[in-house]
């Protein structure tokens, strides 16, 4: 039968049953599921992560797990926890000080930009390098306020989830974002042209095409898919400018 906690028992609080010993065993421990974590997060990438960096991140997670147990199980004494806190907090400090130093350890630790969009189209290989589908890139787009492909002049994804737009001076035709197909309570969607102009583009990644291609039943060759529309107008720009015509 296990004994009965004895309330503020001093010893129990601040070393427990412990060997002096243990807290060395403490900081190895630490340091392993540290670095451990930390390759972990890394490999997962940072659609998870936010605006966060991996080792704020990390820091978050393992400040939570090291505070939380210590506040109230009884078997976890304050002065363990205490031990983690300190490693942990003091591996964030040496990380950020190689990050600022060394733009080497930076790239390791936090990973580099993936660049999403180039010249109006969605890069689906590049996009496979953070776990990201072409939908999920979309909806980023559009909630950085970008409602046609055509406005884009190329879009990243930084190593710490945040996404930079840099849009076109002059915007051309390009896949409309809007409205998603997936909307639940979205209107019916009109029945839209093949192409415009001689150009069509690709209904996922919005690569321009021939529109010879539709009548050939090719595949996309950035992505592999065979259904195709025209391209239409960012919102705002003036059409006039290219006499674009659509073609069924």
């Amino acid at each position: 039968m296990d004994q009965p906690v004895i309330p503020f028992d001093l010893a129990r609080m601040f070393l427990g049953d412990h060997p002096p010993l243990f807290y060395a065993e403490i900081l190895v421990r630490t340091v392993l599921v540290y670095v451990y974590a930390l390759l972990m997060i890394r490999w997962i990438g940072g659609r998870g992560v936010a605006q966060l960096s991996m080792v704020e991140f990390l820091l978050v997670i393992a400040l939570g797990s090291a505070v939380g147990d210590a506040m109230f199980y009884p078997d976890v004494p304050l002065l363990a926890a205490m031990a983690v806190i300190t490693v942990v907090v003091a591996l964030n400090k040496v990380l950020d000080r190689l990050i600022v130093r060394f733009d080497r350890a930076k790239r390791i630790i936090d990973g580099r930009p993936v660049a999403l969009v180039l010249d109006g189209r969605i890069l689906p290989d590049a996009a496979s390098h953070r776990d990201l589908g072409l939908a999920e890139i979309k909806a980023m787009l559009r909630l950085a306020g970008v409602s046609n492909l055509g406005e884009l002049r190329a879009a990243y994804l930084e190593a710490g989830g945040g996404l930079s737009v840099f849009r076109r001076a002059e915007p051309r035709p390009g896949l409309s974002l809007l409205p998603p197909e997936h909307l639940v309570n979205g209107p019916p969607l009109p029945a839209k042209a093949l192409a415009m102009d001689g150009w069509t583009c690709c209904c996922l990644c919005g690569a321009p095409a021939g529109a010879q291609i539709i009548a050939t039943r090719a595949p996309c060759p950035e992505c592999g898919n065979r259904m195709w529309q025209a391209p239409e107008w960012p919102e705002g720009a003036d059409s006039a400018q290219g006499g674009a015509k659509p073609m069924e």
